[in-house]
């Protein structure tokens, strides 16, 4: 398979990026988008040029590193699918394909596809933590009763892997499914009730500082999110954000 990438690279945050244009020869249909881009970088490092830099782990849609926007599309045209877990079987010989980074205010770009989302990290360091009373005998989490849906919710939401697909689709670089996804994988289950109030307020507060747009109910975060969060925990979190600040 033949393509041309048009690739973004940028040298690092303080200068300006571009496209850059390159052919490629030779991709096979089973590889993955990043054996692709490995592909390409070996061949520019044989030609004596700089690797293109994009970011990846666990490349098994686990941790959520691959943060790339191809053709448009957060994590490329597969739905429910992180670009590590993308195949090139999914484009055709001779096509045309954009890759760029994440683009957000709070995502400054490193360099190339590389951005910067540890504002994401602060914002589960603001609140997303439990106090547990460990004096005396205490209770094993996994004994005490929770009702299915309660649990089955909650399991849900934790299953975000903080990608940034959601901010990164939002016209207005919103981070309301994230932060919403982390505020009720604990205020559903009785081990987050004790910072409940305070760790919703946090975490919003933390949000809004970090320069995330707000959300106007697209629904462009849902559609794009490769774990398939809903949208609503944005409306669970809202409504734990007014009644923590009524109680407040």
């Amino acid at each position: 398979m033949k393509l041309k990438l048009k690739i973004w690279r940028q040298k690092n945050k303080n200068t300006r990026g571009k496209i850059h244009n390159y052919m490629l020869d030779g991709v096979e249909e089973d590889m993955s988008f990043l054996e692709m881009l490995d592909f390409l970088n070996n061949k520019l490092l044989n030609e004596g040029l700089d690797p293109v830099a994009f970011d990846h782990d666990c490349r098994e849609g686990i941790c959520g590193s691959c943060s790339l926007f191809i053709n448009g599309v957060a994590h490329g045209p597969e739905k429910g699918t992180t670009t590590c877990q993308l195949h090139m079987r999914k484009f055709k010989d001779g096509e045309t394909v954009f890759i760029e980074p994440f683009r957000a205010k709070a995502f400054p770009v490193i360099k190339d596809l590389i951005v910067d989302r540890s504002s994401f990290d602060r914002i589960q360091q603001a609140g997303g933590y439990v106090s547990v009373n460990t004096s005396g005998n205490t209770q094993d989490a996994n004994a005490i009763p929770i009702p299915k849906k309660d649990a089955d919710d909650a399991f849900n939401a934790a299953t975000c892997i903080g990608c940034g697909a959601c901010v990164a689709s939002c016209k207005n670089s919103s981070a309301m499914l994230f932060a919403s996804a982390k505020v009720s994988q604990f205020s559903l289950l009785p081990q987050g009730q004790v910072e409940r109030e305070n760790r919703v307020i946090n975490m919003v507060s933390q949000m809004d500082l970090e320069g995330f747009g707000s959300c106007t109910n697209t629904g462009a975060c849902e559609a794009q999110c490769p774990k398939g969060i809903s949208v609503k925990n944005i409306a669970r979190m809202n409504r734990e954000y007014i009644m923590a600040n009524i109680k407040k």
